[in-house]
């Protein structure tokens, strides 16, 4: 289970927030104010590790390795998630940023909800098993990793009962230079359509707002939620897992919701402090769901740097 706490101090210090709600449209920015160095990797070490443990145990029994290996065991090479390729660090580590942020700065988001993170997904990224189990037998076995496939980020607010009342669903995403540009496929898709009209290349509609806007009212990620939940602690989240199930089955979907999009990455060289990527005042028109939508823009400088220092140092002394 996910049971650290976030590090309020150290993003207090960290960070700057500047987080806006009007009606159903929260905006939270976050701007970097104090240089990532070890005292800040040390602080978010336990976090990450407490999200990623249940994969690391899944993973590793799977294939065969020891959960905390010494330099000469067997597949200790392999270790998850240390030993995943650069890309596919950064992608965790976006959807890691998403459940950090939802726990840390709940008050500041749309709704003000008392969310619950309490394990994530990261044991359905099939592709990774299958890295995993080629590397462990063969140290040269290096390649990228497909994404995995369904919601990023899934967190829960429970009722005085222990129900599952409302699910807040999250997209993460990371990029190293936040330019316009880059955002902008992001949102809208990869600028590799034509326009008919002017023959002009445009965005091919099919961006972070195109799969927002389709997903199903309940999300796949509350069942893989649910399942890990009766594997990991079925009898203090009974009543969670219940409802999960009677909202998952029911006839006509009614179970409230709440979209996440997080946007993490380097500043642009030629950003001005308070700017933002996606616009604070309103919710984007391209946006045409029905449920609530909190949008956070995580700015950071050597953003590279925290993650490498983060993953590479996991599990170790």
């Amino acid at each position: 289970m996910h049971t650290e706490p976030p590090p309020l101090s150290a993003l207090q210090a960290w960070l700057d927030a500047y987080g806006t709600v009007e009606d159903r449209y929260g905006h939270l920015l976050l701007e970097q104010i104090q240089p990532i160095d070890q005292a800040l990797i040390d602080a978010l070490k336990p976090y990450f590790e407490s999200a990623h443990l249940d994969a690391r145990e899944h993973f590793h029994q799977q294939v065969g390795i020891d959960l905390h290996p010494d330099a000469t065991a067997s597949g200790a090479h392999a270790c998850y998630p240390d030993c995943l390729p650069t890309v596919a660090r950064r992608g965790l580590f976006g959807e890691v940023i998403a459940g950090l942020v939802t726990q840390a700065y709940a008050d500041e988001l749309v709704g003000e909800h008392p969310w619950s993170v309490p394990i994530f997904l990261f044991r359905f990224h099939a592709d990774v098993e299958s890295y995993l189990w080629d590397l462990r037998y063969d140290p040269s076995r290096k390649r990228q990793v497909f994404g995995r496939f369904g919601s990023d980020f899934v967190g829960i607010r429970l009722d005085a009962t222990g129900r599952v009342i409302r699910v807040i669903v999250g997209e993460a995403k990371w990029r190293a230079s936040l330019t316009d540009s880059a955002v902008a496929a992001l949102l809208h898709g990869e600028k590799n359509a034509t326009c008919p009209t002017t023959g002009k290349k445009i965005h091919n509609g099919q961006g972070i707002w195109f799969e927002v806007n389709r997903d199903s009212v309940v999300p796949k990620g509350l069942r893989q939620l649910q399942r890990l939940l009766e594997l990991r602690d079925p009898v203090n989240h009974a009543s969670a897992i219940a409802s999960m199930d009677a909202a998952i089955t029911a006839a006509t979907p009614t179970l409230a919701r709440t979209n996440l999009v997080v946007i993490a990455g380097n500043a642009a060289k030629k950003r001005e402090k308070l700017s933002v990527l996606v616009p604070w005042e309103q919710p984007p028109a391209e946006y045409q769901s029905g449920h609530d939508l909190q949008v956070v823009e995580l700015i950071l400088d050597g953003g590279e740097a925290l993650i490498d220092g983060l993953y590479s140092s996991l599990w170790k002394a």
